[in-house]
Order: structure tokens, then C-alpha cells, then sequence
């Protein structure tokens, strides 16, 4: 069994722990889901329509807002108490900070930040980029189960999620947890700089490479990205090059986006590029290079001059609307 830890927070469900429980469904094993905090009935509804063996309810007046000490406290309880196989958690900056406390009191392993999970001599590995997302490797765990892995945001399609045929169980888990014990003094939660552009959320992308050869042909990339309802994104060297801001940068150093539609202008496909985005449901690359390495993940592909492709499928698009 995968005990998924889910996070929400004032009765607001992280989008995603969606794909944690995606992530643990694609395995094939039974799936139960652990959420904590206070009041968590609504929330507890929303993740019981997923096809999972249960919903378990951890909640204490000390869970009420988030601290380490609480969470390793109530958590280690749970996995304890269930004895999953392994245990799914999202790689937020709030599991960044009690995931390694809490695998660490139990004694077990922890495999951060991974992409993908795969079957591997009948034993699961983890997929993680390493080495500033240089390359991927296929990590294996070591030691007694349960072993504990988190997973990018970005890596899992939401809308992959197998719904039940009805509403799992939902089952309160009692915990305790000494208030007196929790070392940390709860203040307002880190906040991200907002973003101009969220690409986590985009259903269309337009991603540009080094192929568009100079900032002036932006103009064409934001012209077919427009008629598509699209967003822009770049490869690391055009946000290098200060031609796009860092927040459109896709990658294993920018954001890692999972569009039904990425649309790759120019792109070569390096490591660090593809998984930023490989998780995509349909990925078009225009590229001149035919061994380019995008060809190698793309559902469709054109080998030919994007200068000469793109108007093209501008003109298209403006005669259909």
C-alpha cells in the first residue's frame, strides 16, 4: 500500500497533492490518502473522490497551522500505525522541511524532487534529475520500507487522476501530539515573489529556443502564441540572454510544466529542457536539426525553418477564426 500525504491549508487543498496521488495510482497499488490539520471535512470530501482504499483524517488543535515539529510528530503516528510500503508526499517548500525530519525518525529512506517512478527488475526506482538537473537518474532505495520519495511539482498530470466509482472512506485517525513538545513559534507562511506568469497552469505553451536567433523574433513567437491562447515560454539560454524574463524559463532550473499543448520553437531538447516539460500531454517540435533530441520526446514533429513554419500556421489559425 502508498500512504499519499496530502496539504492544504485553511481548508484548501495544495493542487499538488493531486499528482502525488497520480504519481502512487500509476504504480498499480492500493492507495490511501493521509491529510492533517483542523476542520478538515470539506477537504476529506474533495480527495475521497479519487480511486483511492481511504481518506485518513489527522486532526489536533496543535495541526491548526503548520509546524515541522507537529507534523513529524502526527505523521510518524500515521505511518506507524499503517504501515504503507511506501509513503508519496509533493516536493513543496512545507514537505522540504518536515519530509527529511520525519523519514529520519523512523530510520528510512528519503528520495527527493523526482519526476517519475517506473518498474524496474520487479522493483520500483525514482526518477530525479541530478547534479543541477544535468542529467536523470534512476535511484533505488535502500534499507527496511517504508520508503518515503517526493515529487516535483509539475511531474504528474492532475487531470491523469482515476476518480472512484463512489466516495472512498473517510476514516478520522487519532493522534498524540504534545503542544509543549513543538519547538517552533507559527508566523504568517513564506510566500513565492509572485510570478508575471504561472506556467504550472497553462493548457497551451509556446516555448522558444536559441533557434529564433535573435530578440526581434519574438514578435512571431507572441503572435502564433496569441492566436493559440497560449503562454510564452523559453529555454534557459533565452532567459540567460535576457530576451524573456526567468519566470518563463522551463526546465530543471525554471519551472517544470505539464500543458495539454507545448509547442517547441527552436528548441534542441537539451536534459535540462525536457523534463522540465517531457510530462506534457502533446508535445510539437519545429526544429531544422532532424536528430535535434526534442524530435525524441515529441507526439509530432517538423523538420524545417521555423521562420518559414510558424507564419504558416499563423495564417492558418487567423482563416479558421
Amino acid at each position: 500500500m502508498i500512504l499519499v500525504i496530502a496539504e492544504q491549508r485553511d481548508g484548501v487543498l495544495n493542487r499538488a497533492s493531486w499528482e502525488a496521488i497520480v504519481a502512487a495510482q500509476q504504480t498499480g497499488q492500493p492507495v490511501q490518502v493521509a491529510v492533517a490539520g483542523v476542520s478538515l471535512a470539506a477537504v476529506a470530501s474533495e480527495l475521497a473522490a479519487a480511486d483511492v482504499e481511504a481518506v485518513l483524517t489527522v486532526e489536533h488543535p496543535a495541526l491548526e497551522s503548520y509546524t515541522a515539529d507537529g507534523f513529524v510528530t502526527a505523521f510518524a503516528d500515521v505511518v506507524t500505525g499503517t504501515q504503507p510500503d511506501l509513503v508519496f508526499l509533493t516536493h513543496t517548500y512545507q514537505t522540504r522541511e518536515f519530509a527529511p525530519t520525519l523519514a529520519a525518525r523512523l530510520g528510512r529512506s528519503l528520495i527527493t524532487d523526482c519526476i517519475a517512478v517506473k518498474q524496474r527488475d520487479n522493483r520500483l526506482v525514482f526518477v530525479r534529475p541530478m547534479f543541477q538537473g544535468k542529467f536523470v537518474a534512476d535511484v533505488a532505495p535502500t534499507g527496511p520500507a517504508p520508503y518515503f520519495a517526493s515529487f516535483q511539482v509539475g511531474a504528474f498530470r492532475p487531470d491523469a487522476l482515476t476518480r472512484g466509482a463512489s466516495a472512498a472512506d473517510v476514516r478520522a485517525r487519532e493522534v498524540t501530539i504534545d503542544a509543549g513538545a513543538i519547538r517552533q513559534t507559527v508566523e504568517p507562511p513564506f510566500q513565492e515573489a509572485k510570478r508575471a506568469v504561472d506556467l504550472t497552469q497553462a493548457e497551451r505553451i509556446v516555448a522558444v529556443g536559441r533557434g529564433i536567433k535573435a530578440q526581434e523574433h519574438l514578435t512571431l513567437v507572441e503572435t502564433l502564441a496569441t492566436a493559440l491562447g497560449a503562454e510564452v515560454a523559453a529555454s534557459r539560454p533565452i532567459c540567460d540572454s535576457g530576451w524573456l524574463p526567468m519566470d518563463r524559463q522551463v526546465g530543471s532550473s525554471g519551472q517544470t510544466v505539464s500543458p495539454k499543448l507545448y509547442l517547441a520553437l527552436g528548441v534542441s531538447g537539451a536534459i535540462q529542457h525536457l523534463v522540465g516539460m517531457k510530462g506534457s500531454r502533446t508535445i510539437v517540435a519545429i526544429n531544422k536539426d532532424a536528430e535535434a533530441p526534442i524530435f525524441e520526446v515529441a507526439d509530432f514533429g517538423i523538420v524545417g525553418d521555423l521562420f518559414e513554419v510558424v507564419p504558416a500556421l499563423i495564417s492558418a489559425l487567423d482563416s479558421d477564426s
